[in-house]
């Protein structure tokens, strides 16, 4: 296995884990300031999440095909990070939920500018290790999800509940995020290689391998929602803000440690392996979320978590990278982020009204369900879904 990490996809694992560290000192903290000071439901917090989803979703596929037309990808890797850099410390400045609204839109619209571009140059990189690379950018990327909510917490131990200021201090990371964005520099393509295709050309020439892994990926984000459930589910179980975030730390630094190895393995015995795994451990955990109301257990399965995360983030871009040529790969990863996007946009929203109307285990035991059926179902075709293109 080819494991070595080019110069180009560490400092774009660099740029990721000062993103993070600034995305990640708020995420938690958010849902908690929504319903907690702001006195939002949580069919309203479903609800920002999903909206700035989807226009996150929209962008991904947008600014993918665009990528592959013009045959550049750091353009928009400078633009969506600078983006998400200016938005982050609005609600500290108006604390009240539009701001909130507002601030989580932008911070998405600048993901979904620099999403499938910044995959599709990682993609470039790999010379037959993509699980590898995309691990590496992604262990990068968590490390910063680990190290910003402890930040988060620290700030809040020395100021209790100035969440302004931590609003307010999230740009610094931020800044140097941007900073290193400048430093990003596209793999060369030919002029008369660049893809002129729209989506619909390029679904009609794209591999079935790839249509049928949309497919399942996309019915799996529909349960998939946002991470914040797991978050207000631990505060329920512990009655601790403090003890919930701690949890997401614990669980981002599972994620970081196992994102690589995972990579590496997924190259070795086949993306389609690794990432039904997850998806049946992702299902535990929900089972685990839904029937097990214990902090101890929560601990392990938030260990768990990381595992899935680390063995279906990375491994689902680096599957696709496979299937889909260099010059339509933003187009390729683009669809598969923005259906994902608004599938998980309607599974918050969902989400969070069955938590108002039924209580949380339903949303839970609903989403466990049905990724075991989708992890089964893709571990049970590996006949017909392999990492041979069609192209």
């Amino acid at each position: 296995m080819k494991s070595k990490i080019p110069r180009q996809v560490f400092i774009l694992g660099m740029v990721s884990l000062f993103t993070d560290i600034a995305s990640e000192m708020l995420y938690p903290i958010t849902p908690i300031f929504l319903t907690a000071v702001l006195g939002s439901s949580m069919a309203i917090v479903g609800i920002i999440e999903g909206i700035a989803e989807f226009i996150s979703g929209i962008l991904k596929g947008y600014f993918g095909n665009i990528s592959d037309k013009i045959g550049k990808r750091s353009i928009f890797v400078v633009i969506g990070y600078s983006l998400s850099a200016l938005a982050k410390p609005l609600p500290g400045i108006f604390q009240n939920i539009p701001t909130v609204l507002f601030s989580r839109v932008a911070d998405r619209t600048g993901k979904g500018i620099r999403t499938a571009p910044r995959d599709a140059l990682l993609g470039s990189y790999s010379n037959g290790n993509s699980g590898a690379i995309f691990g590496f950018h992604r262990g990068m990327d968590t490390l910063g999800a680990a190290i910003g909510p402890a930040a988060a917490l620290v700030l809040l131990n020395f100021f209790p509940n100035d969440f302004q200021l931590i609003f307010l201090l999230a740009f610094v990371p931020s800044a140097f995020a941007v900073f290193f964005t400048f430093l990003v520099k596209d793999k060369p393509v030919e002029s008369k290689s660049r893809s002129k295709k729209n989506y619909a050309e390029f679904w009609k020439t794209a591999p079935t391998n790839y249509k049928k892994i949309l497919v399942l990926m996309t019915i799996f984000s529909l349960v998939n929602s946002s991470d914040v459930f797991l978050i207000l589910k631990s505060k329920d179980v512990s009655d601790s803000g403090t003890l919930a975030i701690l949890g997401y730390i614990f669980y981002n630094l599972i994620y970081a440690g196992a994102s690589y190895p995972l990579g590496g393995l997924a190259d070795k015995y086949g993306k389609r392996k690794i990432f039904s795994l997850g998806l049946i451990i992702f299902s535990l955990v929900y089972f685990g979320f839904a029937l097990i109301p214990n902090i101890e257990i929560i601990w392990v399965l938030f260990a768990l978590y990381g595992i899935y995360t680390a063995a279906t983030e990375g491994v689902s871009k680096a599957w696709v990278t496979d299937l889909i040529r260099d010059e339509q790969r933003g187009s390729g990863i683009g669809l598969l982020t923005m259906l994902s996007s608004f599938a998980v946009m309607l599974g918050s929203f969902t989400a969070g009204i069955l938590w108002d109307k039924f209580g949380s285990s339903v949303p839970f035991l609903l989403s466990a369900i049905v990724s075991l059926v989708i992890a089964l179902l893709i571990f049970t075709q590996k006949d017909n879904i392999t990492l041979k293109s069609d192209l």
